[in-house]
């Protein structure tokens, strides 16, 4: 499996490296943002890891080129750690957050965690069985793994995919913030709310006429969220 790093201190680049090859992985290394966007345009990978702060591209520009073009895990490295900063980046597309300093037995398991959770859809339906979920205008077909709302393709991420489609498995269940987290991460909830909270809001903002009342994913206050009841 291949990873694009993209990290311009060639010292946290090297380690990050020489860690993950040897955990099996091969590593394609870029420095900067342009250097990054070529080398994703010439390779096929199973996640990137991006920091923020590089040179000629930022890495928030660098993953809107990326969600331009592929649904790709991104797990954002970067020293930014305040509250704002991880909305930012998780909102614009990125499916996980790591701040420095980190530990690189962490950086390894959210890249299982990211990766496991991608690999799941060319599992379980064969092409010629196509099975698709429908709530009103919404179709999500679990052959091709496309959603639609009145016939028109919605862009969503992995994590917002896998999102609509566990609520839309489970019409009548009413889930924690907490139950979200455990089943679209693959990991244990330490209490933080935002990465919950901002993949909700975009995916409303992708699939409600209005997501200030949203109709197709209603919030049970104090609860969590649950399907609403669209005809």
């Amino acid at each position: 499996m291949k990873i694009l790093l993209v990290e311009d201190d060639p010292e946290i680049s090297g380690m990050l490296r020489d860690y993950l090859v040897c955990e099996n992985f091969e590593v394609v290394c870029a420095a900067d943002g342009e250097e990054a966007c070529k080398k994703f345009e010439d390779g096929i990978f199973c996640i990137v890891l991006l920091d923020l702060m590089i040179p000629k591209i930022s890495g928030m520009d660098v993953m809107q080129h990326i969600r331009q073009k592929s649904t790709v895990p991104i797990i954002i490295i970067s020293a930014r750690d305040t509250e704002l900063d991880k909305t930012l980046g998780l909102g614009m597309g990125a499916d996980d957050y790591i701040t420095k300093p980190f530990s690189v037995t962490e950086v390894l398991a959210r890249i299982k965690a990211n990766i496991r959770r991608s690999t799941q859809y060319a599992a379980a339906v064969q092409p010629e069985e196509p099975v698709e979920l429908t709530l009103g205008e919404l179709a999500m077909n679990l052959s091709d793994y496309t959603v639609t709302k009145a016939g028109e393709k919605l862009d969503l991420t992995a994590k917002e995919f896998d999102i609509l489609k566990l609520l839309m498995m489970n019409p009548k269940k009413v889930y924690t913030k907490a139950q979200l987290y455990s089943q679209i991460w693959n990991d244990a909830y330490l209490g933080d709310e935002n990465a919950v909270n901002v993949h909700i809001s975009r995916l409303r903002n992708k699939i409600e006429a209005n997501p200030r009342e949203p109709e197709y994913i209603i919030t049970v206050w104090g609860i969590g969220y649950k399907l609403g009841e669209v005809s």
